[in-house]
């Protein structure tokens, strides 16, 4: 692993440069505070007259269409969703490019899969916090940071790397380490990820448990805190110090129907299962799949999301919560 520190930054190598952040979701906003902060010349690409365009210019910000705005900057973040990358990287920012510009996405799912193709005489990196917009923002001005993953994919002018390490420290990621990668591993195993264990596994985890005890007769409510709110109970301790933590706090009957029944749940079988994932994912069937969803309307994707919502689970959970005021409490960092 090779992890760059306060001891590794070229802070010179961004020194001047104006850097444009297209696209002002949680990720953008929480970018172009932290790197205004640290001292460099932000400005912003948004649709004109568009929400994100008014609170960015509400905040400060320079606003410009997103054309405008690679046209200026010298470091042009491209923080969209994946699937709105391709059109905007054709139509509003491959014409305004220049020798030595540089292009970053946090995530590599369009290199990866050939939906932009930038120009051979720009760079092109990746700067992944390991964390939502809002802990980036928040671990910020706390004086601290979130992880980062960092890559480079191509380096026409040299010093990519040092551009991509110093952009990252200004987000304050060299606190908590800022780790190299290359594009096609992040994307993989953070594709990987949210699909077999924290979106899709998890999930599915859940809502086969609370079927379990409810086809059993148990009522709906008790099975509900069992299998879906004391998640996070056990989340937050296998973040904060991992399964030694997790087993330090957790009942020592709780400790022994982990390894004697957890195996019988989550076993080979689920294992195979999770290789199979992890193929499609590889050979690029996942993301095939994904963008034809997409040009599609979105049809599978909209019909599974219904069943999902409209399950017993979330009727249930939803009745429960509404007693629960402290679970709604604000989570913005930008107050």
């Amino acid at each position: 692993m090779k992890l760059y520190t306060e001891d590794d930054v070229n802070r010179e190598s961004l020194k001047g440069q104006t850097i444009a952040i297209v696209g002002y979701g949680s990720q953008g906003r929480a970018h172009a505070h932290n790197l205004r902060d640290s001292g460099h010349r932000v400005i912003v690409g948004a649709r004109e007259e568009g929400k994100s365009s008014v609170v960015a210019a509400k905040e400060g910000f320079d606003v410009f269409s997103p054309a405008e705005a690679a046209e200026k900057a010298d470091f042009i973040a491209i923080l969209t969703p994946d699937m709105a990358q391709q059109d905007l990287f054709n139509d509003h920012i491959r014409e305004g490019l220049k020798d030595g510009n540089t292009i970053m996405f946090a995530h590599g799912f369009s290199i990866l899969y050939d939906r932009v193709t930038p120009p051979e005489n720009v760079d092109v990196v990746l700067i992944a916090p390991k964390g939502p917009g809002a802990l980036v923002r928040r671990e910020y001005e706390r004086g601290r940071g979130v992880p980062c993953l960092v890559a480079v994919e191509q380096d026409a002018s040299g010093g990519a790397m040092d551009r991509a390490v110093a952009y990252a420290d200004a987000l304050g990621a060299t606190q908590g380490g800022i780790i190299e990668t290359t594009f096609r591993e992040e994307t993989e195993t953070d594709l990987f990820g949210e699909q077999a264990v924290l979106c899709g596994g998890l999930s599915e985890l859940i809502v086969q448990g609370f079927e379990t005890l409810v086809e059993a007769g148990y009522q709906p409510e008790i099975a509900y805190f069992e299998c879906m709110h004391e998640v996070k109970l056990i989340v937050d301790l296998l973040h904060e110090g991992g399964l030694k933590k997790m087993y330090e706090f957790v009942s020592e009957t709780a400790k022994y129907g982990d390894f004697v029944s957890g195996p019988r749940v989550i076993n080979g079988e689920t294992r195979e299962r999770m290789r199979e994932v992890l193929k499609d994912i590889q050979s690029g069937a996942f993301a095939r799949e994904w963008v034809l969803e997409n040009q599609a309307g979105l049809p599978v994707y909209k019909a599974i999301e219904r069943k999902d919502l409209e399950q017993d689970i979330e009727k249930v959970g939803a009745k429960l919560r509404a007693r629960m005021p402290w679970l709604n409490r604000e989570q913005s960092n930008f107050a």
